[in-house]
C-alpha cells in the first residue's frame, strides 16, 4: 500500500486533536450551507466488523452516530455488526443498498472478502467509506491510522521495557488476523524495528484478534520455549495482550515479561497501571470516527471529499484514495495522564478502582489529575 501525502507530517503527537477541532468546525459550513437551516435527509449505512474487541460496539458506532447527526441532523444512520462473520457482513450491505441507503461506512471483516460488495455498492450509486481497514474494490473513502507506525511504535516500547534482554533475547509475536490488512501493516512496523535486534522464538497469527486464541497461542510458545525464556511478547493489541497475560500467569511465570498492546481499552489502561502490561498504542476513535462521518455526510450531499482528505491512499484495486491516516499515540504509564485523561477518554476514577490506588497514586494519576473536575466521592 502505497500513500501519496499532500501534507506536511505533523510535528507534534497531538495532531489528532487539532484535526478534531477542525471537523468540529465544520458543521455550520457544512451542513447548513451557508448559515441556513436544512431540511435535508438521507440514510448512512454503517457496517463494523465485530463485537470481540471492545472498540468497535463502545466506541466507534456511538461516535459516528454522534456525528453524523451534528452534521446532518435530519440524516439517519442504520447499523449491523457482522459479529466476524464475512458472509453475514455482505449480506447486511446488500439489504441496507437494497433499502437505500445513500453512502455506506464499511469496517470490513475481511478486505478481500468485501470487493464484490463494494463493487455491488459503486454500480448502485452508493459511495463507501472505509473505516479502519482498507477494502478492496472501488472505495470512495479511507479513514484510518498509520499502521505501520503503530507496530513501529509497539516494537520500540519493546525494546525499551525489556532493558539488557533486548540485545539478543527472545520474544514471542501475537500478530494479528491475517484477513485483516492492518496486521500485515502492524506487523511490517513491528518487524523493522525488532528484526536483528532479538530472537522471534515463535510467531502468530491470531484469528479475529481473539483473547481466547492469543491465549491457547501463547500457551503453545510456553511449552515450546520454557517459561523463563521469554523475554517478551509483542500483541498485537489489547484483547489479545489479556490472553497473553493469563497464559503467561497460568504457567507460572514471574516476574511477567513486558506485552505491548493496542487501543487503549480500559481494562488494558489498569494492566499498565498494575504493572502487567507495558504499553498500549492510543488511537483517538473520536477524531477517526469524525473523519468518516465528515466523508460520509460530504459524498452523501454528492461532495467531493479535498476539503476532508490529507493524502491519498492506493489499494491493490483503487489508486488515490482520497484518505485521513491519523497518528498513533504510544501510552506507558507515565503518558497515561497526558493523552487518556487530557482527551477525556477515560476519568482516573474509572481507571483507578480501589485495588489499583496505590499503584495509581505512584503513578501520579490522583482524583484531580489532568484538569479533571473533583469526583462527587473521595478515596
Amino acid at each position: 500500500m502505497m500513500c501519496r501525502r499532500r501534507l506536511a507530517t505533523p510535528r507534534t503527537r497531538y495532531v489528532v486533536g487539532a484535526l478534531v477541532a477542525g471537523l468540529l468546525a465544520m458543521p455550520s459550513a457544512a451542513c447548513t450551507g451557508g448559515g441556513t437551516a436544512t431540511t435535508e435527509s438521507f440514510t448512512v449505512g454503517l457496517l463494523l466488523p465485530s463485537r470481540v474487541v471492545p472498540r468497535w460496539e463502545h466506541s466507534d458506532r456511538p461516535l459516528i452516530e454522534q456525528r453524523v447527526k451534528q452534521l446532518c441532523p435530519h440524516c439517519n444512520v442504520i447499523y449491523g455488526n457482522a459479529d466476524d462473520d464475512s458472509t453475514a457482513q455482505r449480506q447486511q450491505m446488500i439489504a441496507m443498498i437494497t433499502k437505500g441507503v445513500r453512502v455506506l461506512i464499511l469496517g470490513a471483516t475481511d478486505n478481500r472478502a468485501q470487493r464484490s460488495s463494494v463493487q455491488e455498492a459503486r454500480n448502485a450509486g452508493v459511495p463507501v467509506v472505509a473505516y479502519d481497514r482498507l477494502a478492496d474494490g472501488p472505495i470512495s473513502g479511507y479513514v484510518s491510522f498509520d499502521g505501520v507506525k503503530v507496530g513501529t511504535l509497539q516494537g520500540q516500547a519493546l525494546l525499551k521495557a525489556m532493558h539488557a534482554a533486548a540485545r539478543g533475547g527472545t520474544i514471542v509475536m501475537l500478530n494479528g488476523d491475517p484477513t485483516s490488512p492492518n496486521a500485515a501493516s502492524y506487523k511490517r512496523g513491528a518487524l523493522s524495528v525488532l528484526r536483528g535486534r532479538v530472537r522471534i522464538g515463535r510467531s502468530y497469527d491470531t484469528l479475529g484478534w481473539s483473547t481466547n486464541n492469543a491465549n491457547a497461542n501463547m500457551s503453545a510458545a510456553i511449552s515450546a520455549l520454557g517459561p523463563g525464556r521469554i523475554d517478551g511478547v509483542l500483541a498485537a493489541n489489547d484483547a489479545m495482550a489479556a490472553g497473553v497475560i493469563s497464559a503467561l500467569k497460568s504457567a507460572h511465570v514471574s516476574p511477567l515479561p513486558p506485552v505491548t498492546g493496542q487501543d487503549a481499552d480500559l481494562d488494558a489502561v489498569q494492566r499498565i497501571v498494575s504493572g502487567e502490561q507495558s504499553m498500549t498504542v492510543y488511537k483517538s476513535f473520536r477524531a477517526e470516527a469524525e473523519a468518516a462521518a465528515a466523508m460520509a455526510v460530504a459524498l452523501g450531499r454528492g461532495e467531493k471529499l479535498h476539503a476532508i482528505a490529507t493524502t491519498t491512499t492506493d489499494s491493490p484495486t483503487t489508486r488515490r484514495i482520497p484518505s485521513v491516516l491519523l497518528t498513533p499515540v504510544a501510552v506507558t504509564t507515565a503518558d497515561i495522564k497526558q493523552t487518556l485523561v487530557k482527551d477525556g477518554v477515560y476519568t482516573v476514577a474509572q481507571i483507578c478502582t480501589p485495588p489499583l490506588r496505590a499503584a495509581c497514586a505512584k503513578a501520579g494519576l490522583t482524583p484531580w489529575t489532568g484538569g479533571e473536575r473533583a469526583p462527587h466521592t473521595t478515596w
